[in-house]
């Protein structure tokens, strides 16, 4: 008896000591949150600076390169004279010399292609592609982590609002032992009737104990996924007029799958990764055509700094290269570029089976959960009527404790069932939002 009194005031302690101290956090704060601190969606963000880069690469390589140097050089000749023979032949004298000598010079060249069987073109595209297709996986990323995070955050309030639900039964229970105790006394019912009513109210007990439980793993794994401590104490709001003017549940599935088709990122992705492999072709191809490249040249060079550009050298050119042999390393790039095509095309149209597979698999779930909340509304509404009806007969003696207790168990469960059913739907919706392709952060 001491436990069932000491455990709702400990319940309403902890509520009224952390009703001052709890930080609400929102849907919408929470998926707030995620994009900005999920782990993955940084990586991906962060890998879309090379792929940006590359597109300057790609257009570089319409350029010509540009290389300048410079070099000095010094030596000396050291002589210690004698007689030595000239270009004649005759023996002659020389005298002791030394002749120190200085060279500097500057150059400048470079070289540019001009034809490369359209490579360089082929390359532009592909890397345009690859950036775009980037882009969409880092959006598609972020849809996904989006769901996830209302996902989270629906069982969170899902198991507070059953939480609740459970309090309310332990309390009932507690306030409704005391009562058949008295009755007991004044003979109005029988000891049976305490007997049961004590084991019930073990049972709600334990039911909140495991209600809590639940409630706290939720939190856990939500806040983990948010990256935030989840030693911080949070409030939950419950999001009522969510989707209400989402609602998906009467289109037909091929206005659906149309809308699917149109915006998937995943699936405008992958139609670009079958153009840069297209690309990829035209580019092992272009090693069957002639090459064609130009070069410049510039030089100088003096004895002495001042006089450099005195004497100038200038030169062009051009070079062609036809493949005549390659050991066949081109058939070879040329075949994988075909596999990668139809590997590409297939990953393709597996996705396209995917996303029509999704859209009814989750089109029919919706249904069946908005089914489920209307009948679960109505059930509720039954099951208080009739323990209403139940209480104020037992309270009169006629109708049985088992009956009371029934008629309680049946608006307990139909309590819990409207709870799931209700979030069910919820999460149901964002998930077809998702694979819809137009899940996007609330305004």
């Amino acid at each position: 008896m001491k436990n069932q009194i000491l455990i709702p005031l400990i319940v309403l302690f902890f509520i009224g000591e952390f009703s001052y101290s709890q930080k609400i956090l929102t849907l919408k704060e929470a998926i707030s949150i995620a994009l900005s601190q999920n782990t993955n969606l940084i990586k991906s963000f962060n890998s879309l600076s090379p792929q940006e880069t590359s597109i300057k690469t790609a257009y570089g390589n319409f350029l010509p390169n540009l290389n300048v140097g410079g070099s000095w050089g010094w030596q000396r000749i050291s002589d210690n004279g004698g007689k030595q023979l000239n270009y004649f032949g005759e023996e002659q004298s020389i005298p002791q010399s030394q002749v120190d000598s200085r060279n500097w010079s500057l150059s400048a060249n470079g070289n540019v292609t001009l034809f490369d069987g359209l490579s360089n073109y082929a390359n532009l595209k592909q890397k345009k592609n690859n950036y775009e297709s980037a882009k969409l996986d880092f959006e598609k990323l972020k849809q996904d982590i989006i769901y996830q995070t209302a996902n989270l955050y629906f069982s969170v309030i899902s198991y507070d609002k059953l939480l609740k639900y459970q309090e309310e039964n332990y309390s009932y229970n507690l306030s409704l032992l005391d009562k058949t105790r008295e009755m007991n006394e004044l003979k109005m019912v029988t000891i049976s009737d305490v007997y049961s009513q004590e084991v019930q109210t073990a049972n709600s007990e334990s039911a909140l104990l495991q209600s809590q439980n639940n409630f706290e793993k939720a939190k856990i794994s939500l806040l983990n996924y948010l990256s935030l401590d989840i030693n911080m104490d949070y409030a939950f709001n419950s999001p009522e007029d969510l989707n209400s003017d989402k609602d998906y549940s009467e289109e037909t599935f091929e206005k659906l799958l149309g809308i699917a088709l149109a915006n998937r990122k995943d699936f405008q992705s992958q139609q670009l990764v079958v153009e840069s492999s297209n690309e990829q072709l035209t580019i092992a191809r272009s090693d069957y055509l002639p090459n064609l490249s130009g070069s410049f040249r510039f030089s100088t060079n003096s004895i002495i700094p001042d006089a450099l550009f005195e004497r100038r050298t200038y030169g062009l050119g051009l070079s062609l290269n036809f493949p005549i042999f390659s050991r066949w390393s081109t058939d070879y790039s040329v075949e994988m570029a075909q596999v990668q095509i139809k590997n590409s095309n297939e990953d393709l149209n597996n996705l396209i089976r995917s996303i029509k597979s999704d859209v009814k698999n989750v089109m029919l779930d919706l249904l069946t959960a908005k089914k489920q909340v209307e009948v679960t509304g109505k059930a509720i509404q039954s099951a208080q009527e009739n323990w209403r009806i139940k209480k104020e007969s037992y309270e009169i003696g006629r109708v049985t404790y088992i009956d009371l207790q029934q008629s309680y168990r049946d608006l307990l469960q139909a309590q819990n069932n409207s709870v799931q059913s209700l979030y069910n739907y919820y999460t149901t919706n964002y998930q077809l939002m998702n694979k819809l392709g137009i899940l996007e952060m609330q305004k």
